[in-house]
């Protein structure tokens, strides 16, 4: 066989090879430490002196390519739980077993609470009448006895009707709200509203597109087409042919047609209350069904849900709440190093306890609710934990609100010409409003802390992209897990302080 040159081996007429052989060297340099040329190996290698040396990076260096570190993993899981068990014994030795459930049943359903009308149950009740409310008044309109700007405004009533009324009645009773009795109304009331909002608009949709279609075939123009008559007598046989088949495929196409329901065949009781159980925010006329429900997948999200709300209860008795009541001082002093220290004290608690309140709602509930409803789409959360920044955080860990946000404020915000940063500020300020609503009406304590803590998160989230870009994706997500780690524990103390201050000075 001939010798076939190497690109690199080519010398130009008139170049010196010397000259030539420097340019290679220089071309081929690089950063890596086994680049080294072809002649130094073998070189090398025609030695007798046994040479045991390869060219290689050592593995803590990016070029290595090595990604294997399960063994710190593992390393700083078991330092970790010694960290936590050290905690949990000086826990126990500091202030003993603290762990009551019947304290538990007493705080939480209000027993101690004088007077026996319970509202909270009463509002609980109620919730129903805004929901019929609202399908009544999606029917009028169907059928046309309300317009749909008469229609819209008695929607905008009862649904802001409803998301005022625990205030109201709170306000106006709170000596007999239980703590669990205020939050339980407060959750409901919102999550009704925002099903409301999703429900009244995805019928607004339904409605124009029939509209549109009816208005488009009025202006079709009607195909001509010869008798029958005059056709049956020369019949192609081929023709009949398709034509059969075109009948079967229609026939399937009618089957199908017929499963699906069409608006205003939705508006109806069943459906509607189907759509306030679903595990979901956003309303559709058809949604994914499973065929049966698993026994055993159902078995063990109950179990997690009964063994979860103890577990969380536990460590709220045990851990949270010592460490809330010794950081009032400090915080009423403003001494900035104790508050630290108490700020840091309660991080990891409070973030335990978040993590399992995650797991709890968003798997084990939602779940269970799914598979009792049949209900096939059980995305409720994705990797939120490796969110490279503030924004990937929030479109992660809470697809529910996330999704409804989009399809219900996102993107008619941006169809209606304003900026992608315009409605994004919205969508921030609607659920900071409603962070908001959760944390202060249940405990009568009117304050701006959870609002704040929102709305801070655009300027943080404009912070941890800059970070993510110049610094790369994992100081991106030190950003995020701090904001969740640090901001959450902050905003309970301030809280605590106004509370003790409000209510016991």
């Amino acid at each position: 066989m001939g010798h076939v040159e190497q690109p690199h081996q080519q010398v130009p007429s008139g170049g010196d090879p010397d000259e030539k052989t420097l340019r290679f060297r220089r071309a081929q340099s690089v950063t890596r430490a086994e680049e080294i040329t072809e002649k130094e190996q073998k070189a090398r290698k025609s030695q007798h002196d046994k040479p045991c040396h390869k060219p290689q990076d050592s593995l803590f260096s990016w070029s290595s390519g090595f990604d294997n570190f399960t063994g710190f993993v593992n390393w700083g899981f078991l330092l970790l739980s010694m960290g936590g068990i050290r905690l949990f014994l000086e826990n126990l030795i500091k202030y003993g077993i603290m762990v009551d459930p019947l304290q538990w049943f007493v705080v939480l359903t209000g027993q101690n609470i004088e007077g026996r009308e319970h509202p909270s149950i009463v509002l609980l009740v109620y919730c129903c009448v805004p929901i019929v409310i609202c399908l009544l008044i999606e029917k009028a309109i169907s059928v046309g006895i309300f317009s749909h700007k008469l229609g819209s405004w008695i929607h905008i009533i009862n649904i802001f009707f409803l998301v005022s009324l625990p205030v109201i009645v709170i306000h106006l009773k709170a000596d007999q709200f239980s703590l669990i009795g205020g939050m339980s109304v407060s959750m409901l009331y919102l999550v009704v509203f925002l099903k409301l909002w999703s429900y009244i608009q995805v019928n607004f949709w339904c409605r124009e597109a029939i509209k549109k279609a009816s208005a488009k075939s009025t202006l079709r123009r009607q195909s001509l087409s010869a008798p029958h008559w005059i056709l049956s007598d020369w019949e192609d046989p081929d023709l009949v042919h398709d034509q059969s088949l075109e009948d079967e495929k229609n026939g399937t196409q009618e089957e199908i047609d017929q499963s699906i329901v069409k608006y205003p065949d939705n508006l109806n009781i069943k459906d509607i209350f189907y759509f306030i159980l679903a595990p979901t925010l956003c309303y559709e006329l058809n949604f994914p069904r499973t065929t049966r429900i698993r026994k055993r997948f159902l078995v063990k999200r109950i179990l997690e849900v009964f063994l979860g709300i103890h577990l969380i209860m536990a460590l709220f008795q045990q851990w949270m709440i010592p460490s809330v009541q010794n950081s009032l001082i400090p915080f009423t002093k403003m001494d900035y190093m104790h508050l630290t220290e108490r700020l840091l004290k309660l991080a990891i608690p409070n973030h335990l306890i978040w993590l399992c309140f995650f797991y709890l709602m968003f798997h084990s509930f939602l779940n269970l609710m799914g598979e009792l409803l049949h209900f096939a789409d059980r995305n409720f959360y994705n990797d939120w934990w490796n969110a490279n920044n503030i924004d990937t955080f929030w479109r992660t860990w809470n697809m529910p609100v996330h999704r409804w946000a989009v399809r219900h404020v996102y993107i008619p915000v941006v169809r209606r010409g304003h900026s992608k940063s315009v409605a994004g500020i919205i969508v921030f300020f609607i659920s900071a409003f409603f962070h908001e609503y959760l944390v202060s009406v249940p405990i009568q304590t009117y304050r701006i802390w959870a609002f704040t803590g929102m709305m801070a998160q655009v300027p943080l989230s404009y912070v941890s992209r800059y970070v993510e870009k110049h610094y790369g994706a994992r100081w991106g997500n030190i950003i995020v897990w701090s904001s969740i780690i640090l901001g959450q524990p902050l905003a309970i103390m301030m809280y605590y302080h106004d509370y003790v201050i409000s209510h016991f000075t």
